[in-house]
């Protein structure tokens, strides 16, 4: 048995015959991506997004052309340039998913499940950032790095190799190269499997809170109020929400307009929370 059918069963790709459209940027997740949505019986087609921040980017985008071309997928090549500077990882990722449709699948691990989950941490994410990425537009997320790697060693696929993946000026490989095998050494057990885990858990806790604060309108000032305040934070969330949720802060404010504390209040992008009775409004300033 190869390891794509040992895998596969560990993956949530869609039905055999769905058309999906897979970021390959040629590293060893994103190649094992590829396979493994090939073998899943889904009509690939693998997407190359080219920054130009490296020369060998451009041999990249054709060894994902020939990876594709193998397992029967198509292939798309785009360029999304971004300049050196301040905030790059950042700016990078909001070019490349510029230029990918919304329903792109990653090739993301239970790895960097684990990165995710301790980076929200500690930018003080709550239970939503410590739930991390769901797996609906990440079908591999249950399997580990070395598998991926294992997987293209056994198909004779060469990664590549990003140098900007070991630099420590960025904060998620201080956490891959540091805190991890730290956080293993002090717990003596495998780290990354446990934040894992704990991820589904909170995932789970959070999509049955938020279905309880389905219950809740957000604009009645006397239902909110009384409210747990768990439930009544996630109803005001979801009712700010915009392409980002609001901030925390911001969702306090507005549980103090709800309480009579305050009339109004600023939340973010130009909008405001004002309240007339026992009514909330949603207005821009």
């Amino acid at each position: 048995m190869s390891s794509s059918d040992l895998l596969l069963p560990r993956t949530t790709f869609p039905p055999a015959g769905t058309d999906v459209t897979c970021a390959v940027s040629g590293g060893a997740d994103s190649l094992a991506l590829l396979v493994l949505a090939c073998a899943a019986g889904c009509r690939v087609t693998a997407v190359h997004v080219d920054h130009g921040l490296r020369p060998e980017s451009a041999h990249e985008a054709h060894a994902v052309r020939a990876a594709a071309a193998r397992f029967g997928a198509g292939f798309v090549a785009e360029r999304a340039p971004v300049e050196p500077g301040p905030n790059l990882e950042a700016r990078a990722r909001a070019a490349r998913f510029a230029v990918l449709p919304p329903d792109v699948l990653t090739g993301h691990t239970a790895d960097d499940q684990a990165e995710t989950v301790l980076l929200n941490l500690l930018r003080g994410a709550g239970l939503d950032g410590l739930g991390g990425m769901g797996p609906g537009r990440h079908p591999i997320i249950g399997l580990r790095r070395a598998e991926t790697w294992a997987l293209c060693d056994e198909l004779g696929l060469e990664p590549a190799r990003d140098p900007s993946n070991d630099d420590p000026a960025f904060r998620r490989n201080r956490v891959r190269h540091e805190l991890l095998p730290l956080l293993d050494d002090v717990a003596q057990r495998d780290v990354a499997a446990l934040l894992a885990r704990q991820a589904d858990l909170l995932r789970e806790e959070a999509a049955f809170l938020d279905a309880l604060a389905e219950s809740i309108d957000p604009t009645d000032a006397k239902a909110l109020a009384a409210a747990p305040a768990p439930l009544a934070r996630r109803a005001v969330r979801e009712w700010l929400r915009g392409d980002h949720p609001p901030a925390a802060a911001a969702v306090e404010r507005v549980l103090a307009v709800a309480r009579g504390d305050a009339v109004a209040t600023e939340v973010g992008d130009g909008r405001r929370v004002a309240r007339t009775g026992q009514r909330l409004r949603l207005e821009d300033q």
